[in-house]
């Protein structure tokens, strides 16, 4: 996946927000299996956090609720950027953030929420709570055993489906999981992409058909491309 030229947008469905896409720091881990989007992150922190205050920029506070992502955890961009997020959090009056991490991080967590002086929903990419396919298959490198572990620090677990080795039953207990231990989540249907991970087309199409109704939970945001919330 190359650079992303669109880096903000509102989401107006489920939970409406503004969202930008800021450039940070190389992920810690990037080791991912399924993850080709290596190329947005960088080195040189004042050219990022540059850039990253032009698209903080756009913020208008309609909503009250920012959410900000990054080719890896919001933990990895520039400590210049966290201070412009404060001062938008003041400008704009901002009631809520949205910000995204690795397992990795969780010992951060609780600090960023009192740091930043409004409540955050903290995302999680978990993938699939199978400990075997997550962490064997697609090499997550996040090891709890139990979606309550995950609990503990996180807020909306990111789930993915569709992807060659899962099965129906896998799925099943990822949105059974999800449902039962967190107030929101993310589900992402897997595209193929330049890894050697690849999409199952049959295990979409059931996935269409069985869980339709997520359509309507407002709860849960299910994302068919990667760009469904108008950036990347």
């Amino acid at each position: 996946m190359g650079i992303p030229t669109n880096r903000y947008s509102k989401i107006t469905d489920k939970h409406p927000r503004e969202i930008c896409l800021l450039r940070s720091f190389p992920c810690a881990w990037g080791k991912c299996s399924f993850c080709d989007y290596i190329e947005d992150n960088g080195k040189d922190g004042v050219l990022m956090a540059q850039m990253n205050r032009q698209v903080l920029g756009q913020v208008t506070g309609e909503f009250g609720v920012l959410e900000v992502i990054n080719s890896g955890s919001c933990f990895e961009l520039p400590r210049e950027t966290f201070e412009d997020i404060d001062k938008v959090i003041e400008t704009k009056d901002l009631k809520q953030l949205f910000f995204e991490s690795h397992w990795m991080y969780r010992g951060q967590v609780a600090d960023l929420r009192q740091r930043m002086g409004v409540p955050i929903i903290f995302k999680i990419g978990v993938e699939t709570f199978d400990y075997d396919f997550r962490q064997k298959v697609l090499n997550k490198h996040a090891d709890f055993k139990e979606p309550c572990e995950v609990a503990e620090y996180f807020d909306s677990p990111c789930l993915m489906v569709g992807i060659k080795g899962q099965t129906k039953e896998m799925i099943a207990h990822d949105i059974h999981c999800l449902k039962k231990y967190f107030p929101l989540g993310t589900i992402n249907v897997y595209n193929n992409n330049t890894t050697k991970i690849r999409r199952d087309e049959e295990l979409v199409r059931w996935f269409l058909k069985e869980y339709s109704w997520l359509n309507e939970d407002p709860a849960v945001e299910v994302l068919w491309e990667i760009t469904d919330f108008g950036v990347g």
